[in-house]
């Protein structure tokens, strides 16, 4: 299995359009220092590769990719499908991109698909252009593509919806969602994030990829220790983070994701894992997009590190 990490932002990228903060700033004063959203591409055969979530970026994350370029045919692509860990814009915006294709297949759970579909009528407005194949992602191993060795499943991580498919029920309910997500609860309606587990059949490596996590279940515990290489969350260093900055009302928590650093945070509970841990999706205020923060070697400490965009890895 070989991996290619394309982007390692978290919405908006780094440097935000909108932004002058100093994660913003550096970054375009310092070009080396500019993140794509995070996604991740995973070859299933000799020539044939899925990415994990279509973000903004897709056509200049394939462009950078000499392994997704199309040929030797005029117009054939490596690229058969999309992966998705949820629902939200920068993770599935990048599929109309792809329009110019002739299909394109999608792997996604009900909830996801129902909110592309029903709430952002993804469907309707892609298919005269592009034929889209839905497959169920769930929690049961399936090959990625037929006759892989690599199989995907999905482990249930939180019911955030983004916020074009909330609920129509009023601010309660939402807010009584929102505490339902923190402590970790899944309603009946299934799982709207998810971490994305591959394993490949032949050489027994397997891979976590989590770039959205609000919660902690015993299931993403389990899959982190039989894991090689972990890829996950690291949008804020702290859990006061968005609101020290002035973007945000709202802890890193109150927004869906867990912090780096603190008592609780991710950072010490990767620490006793084998794996080899990764942070992607930072966000523009994280002091790790400076490469010379010291946050890094605090990470390091740990056995811990941030994602580089270009990597490979193969197992």
């Amino acid at each position: 299995m070989l991996l290619h990490v394309l982007g390692t932002a978290a919405g908006g990228g780094v440097p935000q359009w909108n932004c002058a903060c100093p994660g913003c700033s550096g970054a375009r004063a310092h070009p080396d220092r500019r993140r794509r959203h995070a996604s991740l591409a995973v070859r299933a055969d000799d020539d044939r590769w899925y990415l994990i979530n279509a973000t903004p970026d897709i056509a200049d994350q394939m462009e950078s990719t000499p392994a997704l370029h199309p040929g030797p045919a005029a117009r054939r692509t490596p690229v058969a499908g999309i992966a998705l860990t949820d629902a939200e814009l920068d993770h599935t915006l990048g599929i109309a991109r792809l329009r110019e294709a002739d299909r394109i297949e999608v792997l996604a759970t009900g909830p996801v698909r129902a909110a592309l579909r029903d709430r952002a009528h993804l469907d309707d407005v892609l298919t005269p252009y592009i034929r889209l194949e839905w497959r169920e992602l769930g929690s049961a191993p399936v090959p990625l593509s037929e006759g892989s060795d690599v199989e995907i499943s999905a482990i249930p991580l939180s019911a955030k919806r983004p916020r074009y498919a909330a609920r129509d029920t009023g601010c309660d309910q939402n807010r009584a969602e929102r505490r339902a997500d923190h402590r970790g609860e899944h309603r009946d309606d299934g799982p709207w994030v998810v971490a994305i587990r591959l394993h490949d059949r032949r050489t027994q490596g397997t891979v976590l990829y989590a770039p959205a996590l609000a919660t902690w279940p015993e299931p993403f515990e389990t899959a982190l220790a039989g894991a090689d290489v972990v890829l996950l969350d690291g949008t804020f260093w702290d859990d006061d983070e968005p609101r020290r900055s002035g973007f945000s009302t709202r802890t890193a928590h109150g927004m869906g994701h867990l912090p780096i650093d603190g008592p609780n945070g991710t950072a010490v509970r990767l620490a006793p894992f084998a794996a080899r841990c990764l942070y992607t999706h930072l966000n523009n205020t994280n002091p790790l997009v400076d490469p010379a923060a010291p946050q890094h070697e605090q990470l390091a400490e740990l056995g811990l590190a941030v994602a580089a965009e270009g990597m490979e890895i193969e197992l």
